[in-house]
């Protein structure tokens, strides 16, 4: 695809870039640079696409605007923390960085500052359908992201209120959201547990069928457009006179101008350069059936117990839970099994042999937006993490975002939201 389907030349010629992190936000944002005409490479240790972005629950939407943190939520902690169906952990090891990181995180829900964060959100996640289509064009692969609703499922019927801030902001914004009955909810998800009374559906949606296959396809359409993609470990970042050197196990790499996309990773690698960003490895964990006797037609959450179901080309998959941990820390298998017993109440006919288990790392800064462009003093050196819950949705815009600093095209869109100057 030309640079002009973007609406413009390439702008001035640049140097090879360097991307640290080939997960789905750094896949996409090679192929943005490579769209551009500039030469690509891909460092990460393992392999592209399967580790935090493999996990994900698999909903592409334009309508995911609405933050972690909203009004009201510090109410909602102790529930979340208590009883069986808790959603939200914290382990010993976490709390000296949780214990600021969570300040910082509910003075962002007050209401202004939601609606501010909404719009970047906004930004991000709007074109994600349409921009996915676009990269996977062209790989045979078209169909691994399909058409679907969001159907937010309620036990209470009375909890399922269009006039909730979360459900307003998507409305103001152009989503079509339609409340439903237990019939007509029956209707649309034959599978599903009678015990859900009411749903808003949220239209105009997409669903992965494989978000693993995703990454996957994605990097070898990288390789097929001529960017490098290097499986090591990365153990140090350092100025190199104007250029940075990337040294990694029995290998060194030098580049005027870095991408750093690694995620939760990202950090271990700026702070010897004195930068301390305020991110937080928030974990997630799924499983997954793989011949589950019943099929979710579209992407389902339990709002209640803070979890979604979506049929992928593997197994039902049901994913959730937050857990706030060291990024070294190893699962907790019993959120699995939690998980499991979740999925079970949600579709009381699931055959349920031999579900597998995963657990991911989001790396989650306090306002739920990630950091994209550079710090005054670390020039070369442009940060594309942080997309906490949304790294699926905010990865191709993203992706475009930063090939469009780089190549210094005008923004369309005020993104000052997103600087990571704004911890500093």
């Amino acid at each position: 695809m030309s640079s002009t389907e973007h609406g413009g030349a390439a702008g001035p010629a640049l140097r090879p870039v360097t991307v640290l992190g080939a997960g789905i936000v750094g896949i996409c944002t090679a192929l943005s640079l490579l769209d551009r005409g500039i030469a690509v490479r891909l460092i990460d240790r393992g392999a592209p696409g399967q580790e935090t972005s493999f996990g994900n629950a698999g909903v592409i939407s334009p309508w995911s605007v609405v933050p972690q943190s909203v009004p009201g939520l510090w109410k909602q902690i102790p529930g979340l923390m208590i009883g069986a169906d808790r959603a939200l952990s914290i382990r010993p090891r976490a709390l000296p960085a949780m214990l600021p990181w969570g300040l910082r995180f509910l003075s962002n829900g007050r209401s202004a500052k939601v609606r501010h964060v909404s719009d970047a959100m906004e930004i991000l996640c709007g074109p994600s359908v349409e921009l996915y289509r676009r990269h996977l064009r062209g790989t045979g692969e078209d169909d691994l992201v399909r058409d679907a609703f969001y159907i937010h499922a309620f036990r209470d019927a009375a909890a399922a209120r269009l006039d909730s801030l979360g459900y307003r902001l998507r409305r103001e914004k152009g989503a079509e959201i339609e409340r439903v009955d237990r019939a007509e909810l029956q209707r649309l998800e034959p599978a599903l547990s009678r015990d859900f009374e009411a749903a808003l559906v949220i239209r105009g949606q997409a669903r992965a069928l494989s978000p693993g296959r995703i990454g996957k396809v994605l990097a070898d359409k990288v390789r097929t457009l001529g960017g490098e993609i290097v499986r090591a470990p990365i153990r140090t970042l350092t100025r190199a006179d104007r250029a940075w050197r990337i040294d990694c196990d029995g290998q060194s790499f030098t580049a005027d101008t870095v991408v750093l996309a690694l995620g939760a990773w990202s950090p271990s690698l700026l702070c010897p350069l004195g930068v301390r960003p305020p991110l937080m490895a928030e974990r997630g964990y799924h499983v997954e059936f793989p011949a589950p006797g019943v099929e979710v037609i579209h992407s389902v959450m339990d709002v209640s117990r803070k979890i979604v179901a979506s049929s992928m080309r593997d197994g039902l998959r049901v994913a959730g839970q937050a857990e706030f941990a060291p990024v070294d820390a190893p699962p907790d298998r019993s959120k699995q099994r939690r998980l499991a017993d979740l999925a079970r109440a949600m579709f009381p006919d699931l055959q349920d042999e031999a579900p597998r288990g995963w657990m991911g790392r989001r790396p989650s800064f306090p306002d739920s937006l990630p950091a994209i462009g550079e710090l005054p003093g670390l020039e070369g050196l442009v940060w594309n993490f942080g997309h906490s819950h949304y790294g699926l949705m905010m990865a191709p815009k993203s992706g475009e975002i930063v090939a469009d600093l780089l190549t210094k095209r005008l923004a369309n869109a005020d993104i000052s939201a997103l600087s990571p100057a704004r911890f500093h």
